[in-house]
């Protein structure tokens, strides 16, 4: 009798390739990237039109395309466009799904403390915000401003939306000092933005309403007439690109225009924002 070769060789060990996968189990499986850029630029054209059925389809297609390719930095950037896309489709559900996914995704790619999970955080907090959530909202924001504030790589533009989206926050939450502050440090990061002037003027309407929310519509008259004419005046700069994010902003003021009485004010912006569109949907 023969004696037998006892030498383990890969196959007896070794996972056949799997069909689906394309990798064997124990294999460190390639990182096929998807193409970020191109799927920004995507579905900037797409919400730019109000194309949203379109808009998911593409998040949709490109998240599960970043999965079966192990990129999951990329999964991580398309998550948080979905957060951001169902709070303004108004899906609690599936921005709170998608927020949750996005945490995960940062804890695996230990970038928890990175700028990416201050993005991250900041995108989940605005979600919760828009939901009515504010004390949860609040703990995230803190998360996003304590990487923020520590990083000397932080852009102004990051620290100006956090601090308008936390002044949102605690002023639903009648904490009005505190959102004045956050109004104030939003005003003054902006102000060192190319176009930040839209930003500004958004913020101007939030001091507005912030100041009728803590004094009232009669005894804060004055300072609400002052800031919807700085917020007016940052919006006619001809300076400013009149693009599909310019429509976006027009759209988001024109109703707080609209509700202290601006009524042509109100109906311009909304022209304005019509015309953009449409524009594009001809080009």
């Amino acid at each position: 009798m023969k004696r037998q070769n006892r030498i383990l060789k890969a196959e007896d060990y070794e996972e056949p390739r799997c069909l689906l996968s394309g990798d064997p189990y124990g294999v460190t499986p390639e990182v096929i990237p998807v193409p970020i850029q191109r799927i920004l630029r995507r579905m900037d054209e797409y919400m730019g039109r109000k194309d949203y059925e379109e808009a998911e389809r593409h998040l949709l297609y490109w998240l599960e395309e970043a999965g079966l390719g192990h990129d999951r930095k990329g999964q991580l950037l398309i998550c948080n466009e979905l957060v951001g896309y169902y709070r303004k489709m108004a899906d609690k559900e599936k921005a709170y799904r998608y927020g949750k996914e996005a945490e995960s995704l940062l804890s695996a790619l230990s970038m928890t403390e990175s700028l990416s999970g201050g993005t991250t955080y900041v995108n989940i907090a605005t979600a919760c915000s828009a939901f009515g959530d504010n004390a949860l909202a609040m703990t995230f924001f803190e998360k996003a401003r304590a990487i923020y504030e520590s990083s000397e790589y932080t852009r102004p533009d990051l620290l100006g939306g956090l601090y308008n989206n936390m002044g949102l926050a605690c002023a639903a939450l009648g904490r009005f000092s505190e959102a004045s502050q956050f109004y104030g440090q939003a005003m003054e990061q902006m102000d060192q933005v190319t176009n930040g002037a839209l930003e500004q003027a958004i913020t101007c309407l939030n001091q507005a309403n912030l100041v009728e929310a803590e004094l009232g519509l009669e005894q804060g008259d004055s300072k609400i007439c002052a800031l919807l004419e700085e917020a007016r005046g940052f919006l006619d700069r001809s300076d400013l690109p009149r693009d599909g994010y310019y429509a976006f902003v027009c759209e988001k003021c024109a109703p707080t225009f609209d509700y202290y009485g601006y009524f042509l004010y109100s109906k311009e912006l909304l022209d304005r924002a019509e015309e953009i569109i449409r524009q594009s949907k001809s080009e």
